[in-house]
């Protein structure tokens, strides 16, 4: 399977308990960033997601009030970088207890001094390792020598120590498809238990770079993205990988994915922070979703990020016996 079956029966209970109670919007994913410190500062990496003190982080109380608070049965672990938090066992020992499933997305470099042999692994922990390409560009974007082989080192550690370890590749405007797919080889052949491949986004702090793609570049990269999913373990759904290839449309689902910062709740989403809320309640009530679903916004325009568009490829999936079955043989046969 390309999930495993407690993850995938735990996502289909929860969207069948929020159907029952009538609602059409829930979160999905809560993208916690407990800190904006980082120990690298990428050329695609909004500038706050690198800039902050680590005095400014989120106190661990507060960041599992907002697990307790918006439900979302994922929470992805991200910021800056998490493994720097200095509560980072105890966050997730307290997110385990409440029966989520955690994603700790990391460049890797300090996972042998903070992460094994402290937090051991667990069917509810899966390591999310940032690699953007082969050594020269995974190099190239983190703007520092050697981070590609020890981020491909603690890969090889995490597997052998047992953990469940995913990758997290982005798609920038100068990436090589050949050169991808000679990443997905070679993280084959080390055993990683899934490859997620998705286009960058200009956020607002990197307006000018030329960096980004814009929707015709994203819709002829992925549909070479899309051949490969056939036959590498890419974790992205065949619905969203034919929409960032052009083949199909979809609404955004900005609530799906929901974020905290050491700033607050982060809305509309994850990648525009045109606001933040100090409060559960005031975010989710105070963001205008059926405006940012809409896409007409000019900085939604060349976004097609999983983080707003995989939510809908599964509710438009279940709306056809077609697609529905598509969907399970993808993730049964992997």
């Amino acid at each position: 399977m390309r999930f495993p079956p407690h993850i995938t029966v735990d996502l289909i209970r929860y969207q069948v308990a929020r159907a029952l109670r009538g609602e059409r919007r829930y979160p999905m994913v809560l993208m916690l960033e407990p800190l904006y410190t980082c120990n690298l500062a990428c050329l695609g990496c909004s500038v706050e997601r690198h800039t902050g003190r680590l005095q400014d982080r989120l106190p661990l109380e507060a960041c599992l009030k907002a697990v307790d608070e918006c439900g979302a049965p994922n929470v992805s672990l991200c910021g800056g970088e998490p493994t720097i938090y200095p509560e980072l066992k105890e966050l997730v020992e307290g997110i385990i207890a409440r029966r989520r499933h955690i994603y700790l997305c990391t460049n890797a470099l300090l996972l042998d001094q903070k992460v094994y042999g402290i937090i051991p692994p667990h069917k509810r922990l899966t390591l999310n390792i940032h690699l953007d390409g082969m050594r020269p560009t995974h190099d190239f974007v983190c703007d520092r020598a050697g981070v590609f082989d020890k981020a491909v080192a603690m890969i090889r550690e995490g597997k052998r120590l047992g953990y469940h370890v995913v990758t997290n590749t982005t798609v920038f405007k100068d990436t090589d498809m050949e050169e991808i797919e000679r990443l997905c080889q070679l993280l084959t052949d080390i055993g990683v238990d899934g490859m997620l491949v998705t286009p960058g986004y200009e956020y607002e702090s990197l307006l000018g770079r030329d960096l980004f793609l814009h929707r015709e570049e994203t819709h002829e990269k992925f549909r070479r993205v899309l051949e490969l999913s056939r036959r590498y373990r890419l974790t992205s759904t065949p619905l969203f990988l034919e929409f960032v290839a052009g083949l199909r449309e979809l609404p955004c689902s900005p609530w799906s994915t929901v974020t905290l910062t050491p700033r607050g709740w982060k809305g509309p989403c994850y990648l525009i922070g045109l606001k933040y809320y100090p409060t559960w309640e005031e975010f989710w009530n105070g963001v205008n979703w059926e405006y940012w679903e809409s896409r007409q916004d000019a900085r939604c325009q060349n976004c097609k990020m999983h983080s707003g568009f995989e939510a809908s490829a599964v509710r438009e999936a279940s709306r056809s016996v077609r697609e529905l079955g598509r969907l399970l043989t993808w993730n049964l046969l992997g």
